[in-house]
């Protein structure tokens, strides 16, 4: 190890960018901050992934669940463009 080290090109910040996301401050409501806090213990997923999937599937960008009607759809689909 070196006794001095230059860090006068250092940069502050995470070491590796992010793509696809943006660090915001955004001020809510006590209570929706408790009830998705609430729903993160139950379901193990972290509360701002909660609310970026709800306010995905508010602005209609949540992807649909794959359910047997809609593979049903898919499979009914592709047969058809077989024909």
């Amino acid at each position: 190890m070196k006794k001095i080290y230059d860090f006068s090109k250092g940069k502050r910040g995470a070491v590796i960018p992010t793509t696809g996301k943006t660090r915001i401050t955004i001020y809510l409501d006590d209570a929706v901050l408790e009830r998705f806090k609430v729903q993160s213990e139950k379901n193990g997923k972290g509360y701002q992934t909660l609310i970026n999937d709800a306010l995905k599937a508010y602005l209609g960008l949540a992807e649909q669940p794959i359910t047997h009607e809609l593979v049903r759809k898919i499979v009914r689909e592709e047969l058809a463009a077989q024909s």
